[in-house]
C-alpha cells in the first residue's frame, strides 16, 4: 500500500480509502471488512450520517480494535449541509456518539451541490460556525466537503479557503472535473476521488468491448491506475461491502507511478476508438450548451450517449440515465425526452451537433420501455 499527504492535513493517507456505504449487512460483517482493510493497509475509514448504520458498526469496530492503534487511522463522517449552525452542532454531537469517538480526523460537509449549499456553508450563523466550534474545541481535527455539483459550485467553495480537503468525482470516464483538482491542489488540498469503479462505469463487470480494447489490462485496473498515476491525487474510494471486495482493488495499490508507455498506448486506443465509432456525432464535453430553458443536463446525457456507442457501456449508461428527475440535486438535470426543439442551445455547439436528436436518440437508447399497466 502507498501512502500520499493529504494536502494541507499534513496526514498520511493509504492511496485507497474505504468507504463504508455498503458495510451494511451486519455489524459482525462491518467488522470483518474495516479489519481486513486495516490489515491489508487502509489507514482512511469514512462513513457519513446518511449511510444507514454505517456510523454504528464503524463505532462498535473501533472499540473491539482493528489491530492497530487509534492514532494510525484517519476516521471520516459526512454531514448534510445546514442553514443554521444549531443543527449542525447537534449533527456533529450525533456522530461523534454514533461512533463513540472523543474527536473527528476528519469532517465532510455531505454534498455542496447547489449554490444554496454554500451560501449556508458562508452564511454567518451558518453550519460552518458549529463546524469551527468543534474545531477549536478538538472535536473536529480537519474540514473538507464532499460534492455531487457543478464543476462551478466546486469552484467557488474550493475558493472559500475553509476546506482542507474534497471529495469529488474524477475518473478517466468523467474528467469534468480536472480543473477542481488543479485550484485544490494549488490550495494545498487534499483530493479524494468518489467511487471510482461503481460510478466512474461499473467497472467491476465491463462489457466486452471495453475489455477488449483495454487488453492486456482491465478497464478496473486502468481507470485505478490513470488515477493514482496523478500526484494530485491522495486516494480513492473502495466502497466494499464484504471483505473479499477488497481484494481486486488492492492489487493495484502499490502502483502509483506515472503511467507506463503501454498504459498509454491503451488510453490512446480507447479514445480513438470513441471517436471513430461516433464519428460527427461526438460530444467534445464543453457545456457550451448550457443552460437548456427545459433543464436537461445536456452534457452528461450526451456523456452517456458517448460511453453508449464508444464502449457498449450500456448498462452503466442506463443506470445513470435512469437517475435523472429522480435524484434532485445529487444528479440534478432533466431527461433528453423534454427537448422541445427551442434550438437555444444549437448556435452555440462548437460542433454543430443535432442536440436535439442526439437527446431524442439516446433517450431512446437509455430511458427502457414503461411498463404496460393493468389497466391499460
Amino acid at each position: 500500500m502507498k501512502y500520499r499527504r493529504f494536502g494541507k492535513t499534513n496526514r498520511s493517507l493509504s492511496v485507497f480509502s474505504l468507504g463504508t456505504m455498503r458495510c451494511l449487512a451486519s455489524a459482525a460483517v462491518a467488522y470483518q471488512t474495516l479489519q481486513q482493510a486495516v490489515a491489508l493497509g487502509v489507514n482512511h475509514l469514512e462513513t457519513a450520517q446518511g449511510y444507514g448504520k454505517s456510523e454504528d458498526f464503524l463505532g462498535e469496530a473501533l472499540q473491539k480494535g482493528l489491530g492497530v492503534p487509534r492514532l494510525e487511522l484517519f476516521i471520516t463522517t459526512k454531514l448534510l449541509p445546514t442553514a443554521d449552525a444549531t443543527t449542525m452542532a447537534q449533527a456533529i454531537d450525533q456522530s461523534l456518539d454514533r461512533l463513540q469517538l472523543d474527536y473527528l480526523d476528519g469532517l465532510a460537509i455531505h454534498g455542496i451541490n447547489t449554490w444554496e449549499h454554500l451560501d449556508w456553508v458562508n452564511a454567518e450563523n451558518g453550519c460552518m460556525q458549529a463546524v469551527q466550534q468543534a474545531v477549536a474545541d478538538g472535536r473536529v481535527r480537519h474540514v473538507g466537503f464532499s460534492t455531487h455539483g457543478s464543476l462551478e459550485v466546486i469552484l467557488a467553495a474550493i475558493a472559500t479557503d475553509l476546506f482542507e480537503f474534497v471529495n469529488l468525482h474524477y475518473t478517466y470516464f468523467f474528467q469534468r472535473h480536472a480543473l477542481a483538482i488543479d485550484l485544490a491542489h494549488e490550495a494545498d488540498m487534499g483530493v479524494f476521488i468518489i467511487s471510482p469503479a461503481d460510478k466512474g462505469g461499473l467497472l467491476y463487470t465491463p462489457p466486452a468491448t471495453l475489455e477488449q480494447l483495454c487488453q492486456p489490462f482491465s478497464p478496473l485496473e486502468l481507470n485505478y491506475r490513470f488515477l493514482l498515476s496523478d500526484p494530485r491525487i491522495t486516494t480513492l474510494s473502495v466502497g466494499a461491502a464484504t471483505a473479499s471486495e477488497l481484494v481486486l482493488p488492492l492489487t493495484v495499490a502499490d502502483r502509483s507511478e506515472p503511467l507506463s508507455p503501454e498504459e498509454r498506448v491503451v488510453f490512446e486506443r480507447l479514445d480513438a476508438h470513441q471517436a471513430q465509432v461516433l464519428g460527427s456525432d461526438r460530444c467534445s464535453q464543453c457545456y457550451a450548451c448550457l443552460p437548456c430553458p427545459e433543464g436537461i443536463h445536456i452534457p452528461e446525457v450526451l456523456r452517456l450517449r458517448n460511453l453508449t456507442i464508444g464502449y457498449d457501456m450500456t448498462q452503466f449508461s442506463q443506470y445513470r440515465y435512469r437517475m435523472f428527475e429522480n435524484a434532485g440535486h445529487w444528479f440534478p438535470g432533466n431527461k433528453g425526452n423534454r427537448c422541445t426543439d427551442c434550438g437555444d442551445c444549437l448556435p452555440r455547439c462548437p460542433e454543430a451537433l443535432n442536440i436535439p436528436l442526439l437527446l431524442r436518440d439516446t433517450h431512446e437508447r437509455l430511458n427502457g420501455k414503461t411498463g404496460r399497466r393493468l389497466w391499460a
